[in-house]
């Protein structure tokens, strides 16, 4: 019993730990001049919204959200994306790997006129950590995800890690 409970003390501290550290690097890295919202949030709400993946179309392949529109960060084109999405009062969540990417597209939009834009907190590989469904290309679920690259894949908890 006194195993369990220190097993469960150091898990809670690895994964509050972590998560302080995702805190840092989307700080340091982000402005965020673009709303979070949570995994736990969006979960509840996933039908509901317009989910745009800010990966490349390489990563979008591997694995993205049921539904999401690829839209690119390299290839990231405005006029094209707002044929897409003509109602600019739609509520639109943006993600990449992390939330970084995900928050550059969002501004985009933002300064676009959409009006209800949030960046999705950790991106996929936090969706992917709290062990909610990927899908492939073949809209089939997958433990793949695409981790950019091998540095970045140390965010990545669950799930097979793929990069370049």
């Amino acid at each position: 019993m006194k195993k369990l409970a220190l097993f469960i003390c150091i898990s809670i501290s690895v994964s509050g730990f972590s998560q302080k550290k995702l805190d840092k690097l989307l700080k340091r890295q982000n402005t965020e001049s673009i709303p979070y919202i949570s995994v736990d949030a969006l979960k509840n709400i996933q039908n509901n919204v317009i989910l745009l993946d800010a990966r490349e179309e390489r990563e979008f392949k591997i694995s993205h959200l049921k539904d999401a529109i690829c839209v690119g960060y390299d290839s990231f084109n405005l006029k094209k994306t707002e044929v897409k999405l003509p109602n600019k009062e739609a509520k639109i969540v943006v993600y990449c790997s992390l939330g970084i990417r995900s928050e550059d597209v969002a501004e985009k939009l933002k300064k676009a006129g959409y009006t209800n834009v949030l960046n999705l907190y950790g991106g996929i590989f936090e969706w992917k950590n709290n062990d909610l469904e990927v899908l492939n290309s073949k809209e089939k679920p997958t433990d793949s995800v695409h981790t950019f690259s091998k540095v970045w894949s140390k965010w990545l908890k669950k799930g097979i890690k793929v990069y370049d």
